[in-house]
């Protein structure tokens, strides 16, 4: 698998991952505190971890 494949997969679950974490921090805030306020740190941190290990998963799982 090519290192440009592993790149592209990495971006786009990183991209859903980061809104996706964005939207559900900021709803929790809303709903629970009252102050709609996007936590980013979380929001990144999930973006990078889950784009690493589903692309890995992703594309080792394509080879067998």
């Amino acid at each position: 698998m090519s290192l440009k494949r592993y790149f592209i997969d990495f971006l786009i679950i990183g991209v859903i991952t980061f809104i996706t974490a964005a939207i559900v921090t900021y709803l929790y805030t809303l709903i629970v505190h009252g102050s709609g306020v996007v936590n980013w740190e979380t929001a990144i941190d999930m973006a990078i971890i889950l784009g690493i290990v589903l692309s890995v998963t992703q594309t080792k799982h394509e080879n067998i």
